[in-house]
């Protein structure tokens, strides 16, 4: 295995006794499907069954939808005042804090990630409540008095309605946290879908909102796959906005089911994310940044830095420290907390993974380390090495497609012109990273490539203050910081004339 970091199955890893059964949270009760039918999840890295989720149809969502309509249009959640908004979301922080071990235990056992991992995303997916909540208590609107003498105008912001919530398996509790608390805030009521793969923590948040004293309907849960639930969610007329992260490919066919009902659509998808490595770089810095970029959650991240740009004069150096520290990150065991690197959300992904590294080689790029899956004692091989390509040249699918794992593509550059030329060249457009100790060349290159966020002499820093989404077909729209609620509003013009000032028309 190329002298790389593996720990095994720990002696003291827990895996429950039994799978944890979820249901759908539907108007404020917890059901099972009509016809009974269920999803069970096996640990990706331990091989067990760790949930058995009711799998809804159209039934449920449709149920669903009404439920989060009529508690809309009843107005006791979408009416209330930021105050009273505030303090749920507060008290939903509060909780998640409480129970974070063991709604990360669940996250590690349906997806792989480590403990260690899910721990800190727990701790932030809280903190994204309560930034919410301060949100819910400062929104406003804007008036005008400068109309004349007999005018005022008044701008009034509104909840969009009813929103539909369809979250990935790779964060599964910190996406739906990077949504719902926002669309609450607002005083919208919601439908949410989480991946059929990581149901367990959005089912366990379900009972913290509960617990909350959230309103029946406010928030409601289906669970099942895209087909049918995400469709009637993408579609239905009583819905007035999806909320959707994912991949470029099902974003674009959710625009296209919603644009029917010309519902409002907002989209955070992959990312083909590159770092520009000048010369004058801190190398060390750049190459653990660059690990962490490619190997953070098995690459599974839509803001996976998984192509450097390198100038020349250094891609060889910083090439061989990549490596050298790509040989001790730990991979293994997700339950043990020395592991840094997990399990491969599926065989099948796994398999997408390889095929990507197996076509570069084809074309002619050469695999400086990894290049297949890993073996880890007493898990199997549901893992995949830490993989550096390099010669690697810009038309390659590796170097333009989303692989999705653990593998970083190795370009090189001569100019600066060439490298924002190479950064832009995907079709994507998440996120960038430039690494100088010239400033000049850093807000250069900021200004220029086509990205919702640049990091400089960074990686991957995250704040809840600050907005995340992509240009291109990285999606559309904002979540977090204060546009994260500007999402989830609608602009009311109020124009009042006042006293009888109002001119005849008709003589």
């Amino acid at each position: 295995m190329q002298d790389l970091t593996v720990i095994p199955a720990s002696n003291t890893s827990t895996l429950p006794d039994a799978p944890m059964t979820l249901c759908h949270w539907i108007g404020g009760a917890w059901v099972d499907s009509a016809d009974g039918a269920t999803s069970e999840r096996r640990s990706p890295a331990h091989g067990v069954p760790v949930s058995v989720a009711a799998k809804g149809g159209r039934a449920e969502a449709e149920a669903a939808i009404a439920a989060a309509r009529a508690a809309f249009d009843a107005g006791g959640w979408s009416r209330s005042s930021g105050k009273d908004r505030a303090t749920l979301l507060l008290k939903v922080a509060e909780l998640i804090d409480r129970d974070r071990a063991a709604i990360a235990q669940q996250e590690v056992l349906e997806s792989g990630k480590p403990i260690t991992q899910a721990l800190a995303e727990i701790e932030g997916a809280a903190d994204l409540w309560r930034y919410a909540a301060a949100l819910a208590r400062t929104m406003h609107g804007d008036s005008h008095n400068s109309l004349g003498p007999d005018m005022l105008g008044l701008v009034l912001k509104e909840p969009i309605g009813v929103v539909s919530l369809i979250c990935p398996w790779n964060f599964p509790f910190l996406i739906v946290s990077q949504k719902l608390p926002f669309a609450l805030a607002a005083g919208c009521t919601a439908v949410v879908k989480p991946s059929e793969l990581t149901s367990g923590t959005t089912v366990m948040l379900g009972g913290l909102l509960e617990e909350a004293g959230l309103p029946a309907g406010v928030c409601n849960i289906v669970l099942g796959y895209g087909d049918p639930v995400g469709e009637v969610l993408s579609t239905d007329a009583r819905v007035d906005m999806v909320s959707f992260t994912g991949s470029t490919g099902v974003g674009k066919r959710i625009s296209a089911a919603a644009s029917a009902t010309l519902k409002k659509v907002s989209l955070e998808l992959g990312g083909k994310n590159p770092q520009v490595i000048f010369p004058d770089a801190d190398l060390d810095q750049a190459a653990d940044a660059i690990a962490f970029g490619v190997y953070f959650n098995a690459g599974e991240c839509c803001n996976s830095g998984s192509r450097i740009i390198v100038h020349e004069d250094v891609a060889e150096a910083l090439t061989e420290k990549v490596v050298a520290l790509s040989r001790r990150v730990p991979f293994g065991d997700p339950l043990d907390p020395r592991t840094q690197v997990g399990a491969i959300i599926s065989p099948e992904h796994l398999a997408k993974i390889d095929g990507y590294v197996r076509g570069a080689v084809a074309e002619g790029a050469r695999v400086a380390l990894g290049g297949g899956a890993l073996e880890v004692g007493g898990l199997g091989a549901q893992f995949y090495q830490p993989t550096v390509v390099t010669d690697v040249r810009p038309e390659m699918p590796i170097a333009t497609e989303e692989v999705f794992g653990p593998v970083l593509s190795v370009l090189t550059f001569r100019t600066l012109d060439q490298a924002i030329a190479l950064a832009n060249g995907a079709a994507y457009g998440l996120s960038a990273g430039v690494w100088s100790r010239d400033v000049s060349t850093c807000l250069d290159f900021a200004r220029r490539v086509q990205a919702g966020t640049v990091w400089t002499n960074t990686w991957m820093d995250g704040f809840a203050e600050l907005p995340f989404g992509g240009f291109k077909q990285s999606g559309q729209g904002r979540e977090l910081g204060r546009y994260g609620i500007e999402e989830f509003l609608e602009v009311k013009t109020v124009q009042m004339r006042i006293g009888q000032t109002r001119g005849a028309w008709v003589a």
